[in-house]
């Protein structure tokens, strides 16, 4: 089997996290794109952060993808003090790949949910 493009591991892992997701988690997903564009991608993770539960969930494993993608700890803490240090070139690149793998998951959740 032929090695899997960015875009099939954003695809897969989208698929993967959203296995046990509720519509709650569905919203969450759908909702936070546009939460990142006016807040910015540090102060989404913390409000998430802040709530907990479902919303939480998700950043979680926001957090663990981009950790994957340009390495880290995927804690909270730990992920909010390297996007601190980062430069501005990096903090640009770790958004725009959460944009990515947040477009997968804004159509990859609402498949994988049951009709409740």
């Amino acid at each position: 089997m032929s090695r899997l493009t960015l875009e099939q591991q954003r695809a897969q892992d989208a698929w993967d996290q959203s296995a046990r997701y509720t519509k709650d988690h569905v919203n969450i997903a759908k909702g936070l794109p546009a939460l990142i564009m006016n807040s910015g991608l540090m102060q989404v993770l913390a409000f998430c952060h802040e709530k907990g539960g479902a919303n939480e969930i998700v950043a979680s494993q926001l957090r663990t993808w981009l950790v994957r993608r340009f390495g880290g700890d995927p804690g909270f803490e730990a992920f909010m003090q390297d996007l601190m240090k980062a430069s501005p070139a990096d903090y640009q690149a770790i958004t725009a790949e959460a944009f990515a793998w947040l477009r997968w998951l804004r159509q990859m959740a609402p498949a994988r949910v049951k009709g409740d």
